[in-house]
């Protein structure tokens, strides 16, 4: 989630609905400037008893933060407290409960996302070694209830913390027990924005399930492969979800600012503080009928922040942004844009993975999303069939796009090397859920703990 760290007073008023578009139309690039930014959450655990570490304990979250000026980065600050470290590999946030997020600079190719992810597992292991701290990558916390999980001093989650219970069920362990990577990823015009976002949302389940890392709940198997993906069923119905709209003919940036605007608010950041709007209407901001900004009409930041409120299966704001799979390791970190940029960002394989999906309803499309959780690859497909039957040819396809991109490192590979643990798990069937219950019943003999041999 962002990290806002100063309010934007010069930042343009918004007089019309007409200007909200702007954000994702100047988002437009031609193909050579496409770039590739990866995002990753771990789960942070102290290695004599795997407490989740708060903000202030001595070895703790702040104190990991700041042992990451040894490495380059800056202290981001909000309220007093340093919240984030900004550096050339993008930016190092905190997820609610501290969960240790990398937001990675845009970058060219997948040797350098690969490369950055490196830099960064390195650091972060060699602070962990002198805090006892040690780092998971799953897509959530295996044996903690959340009243076991710190809250992390950022405005915008006492908001949202305060929000979440009164529109679902599940929306706190979203914010306290998870983690996911994610890739934003670029277009060149509206309609190539349109057929992205279109073979983004019907084949987002198979990221789920190819990446589906989250099949303990305090201490024991929870009957899903990807408990994380079914947590966003019961979060908040009115910003997340498999947008049906995007399929409907005549789709463009109009059409998302309409829904975005139905999106209830949570907050506007002013004067380096964060003001409770939850539940409010943009609509009314635009009107400068805000109930806690009386008079005053929103400013062009104040819609990149609320764009970034909602929380779909695939988002946009000046990029399009994946959001389907749990968290994992450096492979499989490396993996995820390396699936997602083969089959987006060359035009025969986006076509190619179009015509895998373009006769699915939304009716199928649903039943895909909502059976994933649990059933994985053996989720069933609109027409018939099970997941894995198109998953085989939807990885080949992205292997086609990478060849087709012809992006060569220092060896002369080229990104195809990055799909191998997903051309694994197609051919043997097992997404890596599947393999940690396959542990926790056999070797570790119900030991939860054994999970943790699992650190990166």
């Amino acid at each position: 989630m962002s990290t806002r760290q100063v309010s934007n007073r010069n930042d343009p008023v918004i007089e019309s609905v007409g200007q909200l578009a702007e954000p994702m139309a100047k988002g437009e690039k031609p193909p050579e400037r496409w770039r590739i930014g990866t995002e990753h959450e771990k789960l942070v655990y102290n290695r004599k008893d795997h407490h989740a570490p708060s903000y202030d304990e001595p070895g703790g979250i702040r104190d990991m933060l700041m042992a990451m000026t040894e490495y380059g980065w800056q202290p981001v600050e909000e309220g007093g407290n340093v919240i984030a470290m900004s550096g050339a590999d993008g930016a190092v946030s905190l997820e609610p409960a501290g969960q240790l997020e990398l937001s990675g600079a845009p970058l060219e190719n997948l040797h350098q996302t690969c490369a950055e992810t490196g830099r960064h597992l390195t650091q972060v292991k060699a602070i962990g070694e002198r805090t006892d701290t040690g780092f998971l990558g799953l897509g959530m916390w295996p044996d903690k209830r959340r009243d076991e999980l710190p809250i992390m001093p950022k405005g915008r989650y006492d908001i949202m913390l305060r929000h979440m219970p009164r529109v679902g069920t599940m929306g706190l362990d979203m914010m306290l027990r998870t983690c996911t990577i994610q890739v934003n990823l670029d277009y060149s015009s509206e309609a190539d924005m349109a057929q992205k976002f279109r073979v983004g949302l019907a084949l987002q389940p198979l990221a789920t399930a190819l990446f589906a890392n989250s099949p303990f709940t305090e201490g024991k198997p929870n009957g899903f492969l990807s408990y994380r993906s079914h947590i966003w069923s019961d979060t908040d119905p009115h910003r997340t979800g498999m947008l049906p709209f995007v399929f409907d003919e005549g789709f463009g940036y109009e059409r998302y600012v309409d829904y975005m605007l139905d999106v209830p608010m949570y907050f506007v950041f002013r004067e380096g503080k964060y003001i409770d709007a939850s539940g409010l209407s943009f609509r009314d901001f635009l009107k400068g009928e805000l109930s806690v900004l009386p008079g005053e009409k929103p400013l062009m930041s104040d819609w990149v922040d609320h764009l970034s409120t909602a929380f779909p299966e695939v988002r946009l704001k000046s990029f399009l942004e994946m959001r389907g799979a749990d968290g994992g390791p450096w492979s499989r970190i490396c993996a995820l844009p390396a699936l997602w940029v083969g089959l987006l960002y060359d035009q025969t394989a986006l076509d190619a993975a179009w015509d895998l999906v373009k006769g699915w309803d939304m009716e199928g499309r649903e039943a895909l999303r909502n059976a994933v959780p649990k059933l994985g690859l053996d989720a069933p497909i609109p027409g018939g069939g099970k997941l894995r039957d198109i998953a085989g040819e939807a990885v080949a396809i992205a292997r086609s796009g990478l060849t087709a991109r012809g992006r060569l490192n220092a060896a002369g590979d080229n990104e195809t090397t990055y799909l191998a643990p997903l051309e694994e798990i197609v051919a043997s069937g097992k997404v890596p859920a599947q393999r940690l219950l396959d542990k926790f019943n056999g070797e570790w003999a119900g030991d939860i703990t054994r999970v943790y041999e699992e650190s990166f």
